[in-house]
């Protein structure tokens, strides 16, 4: 994952909505009226949403029945989770060695 893949994704999931939304989805597949039933946001609201989630690939559309309805999508969730584990590790590394220096003075 690049930069320009995690920004709009960091970006959309800054919104508090959207987080709720995403969350949501975590726990169940769910339509944009089940969402709106259960948070305080239209339904109208919730389809925006939806399509900002969809369009940087954290959701997708599932159609049941005459239902669409909408999943997370883990694999995306899960590479983001390990590019900010990588970047964490090399914070750690750098810390180590600033440490190391700072003792040794």
């Amino acid at each position: 994952m690049t930069a320009a893949t995690l920004l709009p994704m960091f970006a959309a999931l800054a919104d508090e909505t959207r987080w709720s939304i995403l969350t949501a989805l975590g726990e169940e597949d769910a339509s944009a009226s089940a969402l709106a039933g259960r948070l305080p946001v239209t339904r109208q609201a919730i389809a925006k949403h939806l399509a900002v989630l969809q369009e940087v690939g954290l959701v997708e559309p599932v159609r049941v029945g005459r239902e669409v309805r909408f999943r997370a999508i883990g694999a995306e969730l899960e590479a983001t989770a390990k590019k900010l584990d990588a970047i964490g590790r090399a914070w750690d590394r750098r810390l180590a060695a600033i440490r190391e220096i700072a003792e040794g003075l």
